[in-house]
């Protein structure tokens, strides 16, 4: 308490000196002005706890005085004693109280009264102090929560924890955490980056703690103290996480240190979920779709799938290519979702559309056989496909749509795309008659999901006319072809969905 520092204001030499000397025997640091203004100059250059201030002053009075302290939101909130000689009835006492001293002592003034004032003073000081720098805390914990949370990958999540440690303990600061695969990543600053670093665990139990480690023991920061560490554990199967600031006496033990720790445990958690989630759905869905192309003289042929981004759930796009009784048969589909389960409709809708493929259907009843399927299996579910057969030798195609949008038809004669019409599956409702055409010597059909086309901020119009413009050249080879597709219509910061493409060109 006593270490505080103390600006006495009186500009009576002979009083400032007794005022200075039984303050200072007291332990406390002590700064001296004579004048109201000489007070005002060194409060903003002196850290200052505490005024003590005479009410009569030559330049200005000692009310005057504290008003502009008090006033000042710099230094405001400091507490001001007032002493007087001579302002000593209840209406001086009043207005000093009222115009914002926090004590008024009269004098003769005994020296035990005045320390133990100044003590008081501080207390309530010092603890209206700590009151707000937790309110100030409680802010920055509850902006860095949110941030963490909106945080699309580990690395991203731990470093927006370690900016907000700094943002609300000041230092140095590390966040631990290990990702799926059991690596240990910190993130460390200021500066802050992300790397591989381990802590020789200690043992956590499933809840949180805060505890003092040495500095040596987190050598990973530079650090001039004591590390103050809160660890979160939300389950026993699953590795604790660490949040490591400065020690001192604000921090060794602090709540928002504790709830930070905790805060950071469950996002990585989820984080975690997510990441086990979307690698299985990612298997899934790379194992069902095709890897290889059927050879077919006469016909040239390139697929293209682009997930959304590694921190996106996968989707049901699927396509399929494959000869059945000297045609081939092409389908491009969408299911509802994204998600695990999204994958494993897709799975067991290419399975389907297939298996009544080969039992030689043609593609409307297909799709119509395909939709009793579903409508009885998947009840809950709903799909847009695109199914055609193309005859090898004659170029004709037979092609059925549900709900999917239109393939692309390019030709010596320009791009247009073709309108086949069906309602997507899931849906009970009447399917019109397979669109017929014939797609001639050098013409290219392109099929596609709707990850190629749709953007968030733009009508899907919009896309239809960037890919047209796209397809109003198309290179000898497909692969090139799709590829500049895929470079030119799915930029990266905003692809929301999975992309399916397939392109089929008659060769002259």
């Amino acid at each position: 308490m006593n270490t505080a520092r103390i600006l006495v204001v009186d500009d009576s030499a002979t009083k400032r000196y007794l005022l200075v000397s039984w303050l200072t025997r007291a332990g406390f640091a002590v700064v001296e002005a004579e004048t109201g203004g000489e007070a005002l100059e060194k409060l903003a250059g002196t850290d200052v706890d505490l005024v003590v201030l005479d009410v009569k002053l030559p330049d200005m009075s000692g009310f005057e005085v504290c008003e502009r302290i008090k006033s000042d939101p710099e230094y405001g909130v400091l507490p001001v004693i007032h002493v007087s000689a001579h302002a000593v009835d209840v209406v001086d006492k009043t207005q000093g109280l009222n115009r914002g001293a926090d004590a008024y002592l009269v004098e003769p003034i005994e020296p035990d009264e005045l320390i133990a004032t100044a003590q008081a003073v501080l207390r309530y000081y010092r603890a209206r102090q700590r009151a707000e720098s937790l309110a100030a805390r409680m802010v920055r914990l509850a902006e860095t929560t949110l941030a963490i949370n909106s945080a699309s990958t580990l690395t991203g999540l731990l470093q927006a924890a370690a900016e907000g440690a700094h943002h609300i303990f000041g230092g140095p600061v590390v966040v631990l955490a290990q990702t799926f695969d059991g690596d240990s990543l910190a993130a460390v600053g200021p500066p802050f980056v992300v790397r591989p670093w381990s802590l020789d665990e200690r043992n956590v139990a499933v809840g949180s703690l805060v505890r003092t480690d040495d500095a040596a023991d987190w050598d990973v920061a530079e650090w001039s103290s004591s590390v103050a560490v809160a660890a979160a554990r939300l389950r026993i199967d699953r590795p604790p996480v660490y949040v490591a600031v400065s020690s001192g006496e604000n921090n060794s033990g602090d709540p928002v240190l504790r709830q930070l720790a905790q805060a950071v445990a469950a996002a990585v958690e989820a984080q975690r979920s997510y990441d086990e989630e979307h690698r299985i759905a990612v298997t899934l869905q790379r194992s069902l779709l095709q890897s290889r192309l059927p050879d077919i003289a006469g016909l040239n042929l390139a697929v293209r799938y682009e997930p959304a981004g590694a921190q996106t759930e996968v989707g049901g796009d699927f396509y399929e290519l494959t000869t059945l009784d000297g045609k081939l048969l092409v389908a491009i589909g969408d299911v509802a979702g994204h998600s695990l389960h999204a994958a494993t409709v897709m799975a067991e809708l290419r399975h389907a559309v297939r298996a009544y493929a080969v039992e030689g259907h043609p593609p409307g009843a297909v799709l119509e056989l395909v939709n009793r399927f579903m409508r009885t299996v998947l009840p809950n579910e709903s799909a847009t496909v695109c199914l055609m057969t193309l005859d090898t030798h004659t170029g004709d195609v037979r092609l059925a749509s549900a709900g999917h949008l239109p393939p692309l038809l390019r030709t010596d004669n320009g791009v247009r795309f073709l309108q086949p019409r069906g309602p997507l599956l899931g849906i009970n409702a009447p399917r019109p008659d397979d669109l017929r055409f014939t797609l001639p010597p050098g013409g290219t059909l392109i099929l596609y999901t709707d990850g190629l086309v749709e953007r968030r901020d733009a009508d899907i119009d919009v896309g239809l006319n960037a890919l047209a413009a796209c397809a109003a050249e198309v290179e000898p080879d497909l692969n090139a072809f799709c590829r500049r597709l895929l470079l030119r219509m799915a930029a990266a910061d905003q692809q929301a969905d999975d992309i399916a493409v397939v392109a089929l060109r008659r060769e002259s």
